[in-house]
């Protein structure tokens, strides 16, 4: 199933304390947007990929981008302040009226058989998201203290990427702009039109590099996936 893919990775990863844009920190001596990017550029039902970047960063992407023989990105799109700003920016560049995946720059371990379950589920549901079940006991807290335990086996995690119809996730943002609203991820501005969003489960290698700890988590993946 064709789909293109928005990545936003305009943010400055503050949580990561690298003092630069986190995506360009190094994983076996490879930046990790690059593997992120390298997930999409090797699938053949990838038909382009629009990152949407901080202008300051500009060069360095696009050093990068050739540098590794990226060929599929069709717009470095200049990011916005809210990572939702960002990915609207980047859908207005995307003209085919097919899916869209929105996948974050900093999950480089998601993997082509999960991407392909996903768009089968979009073409039929027009709206779907990739997320594990929750592991952890959840736990509502108000001033330090416990006020209610959330029963655990209807909680999913949910990751990226997450796929829509085009059509039906501009719409969304474009209700989102004119309200105001600031969702949490673009999952929730389709729920709030409303629309339904079909889960697909994925796998707990698919993890966000946010904190210093993840590099020692990616690393450990990284060589489960060599010894497979």
């Amino acid at each position: 199933m064709a789909y293109q893919v928005i990545i936003p990775a305009a943010g400055q990863g503050k949580r990561m304390g690298a003092g630069k844009n986190k995506l360009f920190l190094e994983i076996n001596n490879i930046p990790v947007f690059i593997l992120t990017l390298s997930v999409f550029e090797k699938d053949e039902q990838c038909h382009g990929i629009f990152l949407a970047i901080h202008p300051d960063d500009r060069r360095q992407f696009e050093f990068l981008i050739q540098k590794y023989h990226i060929t599929k990105v069709r717009a470095l799109v200049e990011g916005g302040k809210e990572r939702q700003d960002s990915v609207y920016a980047a859908l207005k560049q995307v003209k085919d009226d097919g899916i869209v995946l929105v996948h974050d720059a900093a999950r480089p371990f998601i993997d082509l058989p999960l991407i392909h379950k996903l768009t089968k589920v979009t073409e039929m549901t027009d709206a779907a998201v990739i997320a594990v079940p929750v592991k952890d006991t959840i736990k509502k807290v108000l001033n330090n203290r416990v006020i209610e335990t959330i029963e655990r086996s209807s909680l999913w995690a949910i990751q990226t990427p997450q796929a829509f119809r085009l059509s039906l996730l501009l719409r969304a943002h474009l209700k989102a702009e004119q309200e105001g609203m600031i969702g949490t991820d673009d999952a929730s501005l389709v729920e709030h039109l409303p629309h339904p969003v079909a889960i697909v489960e994925g796998n707990y290698d698919n993890i966000k590099l946010t904190t210093p700890e993840d590099l020692f988590f990616a690393e450990a993946i990284l060589k489960k996936r060599q010894n497979e």
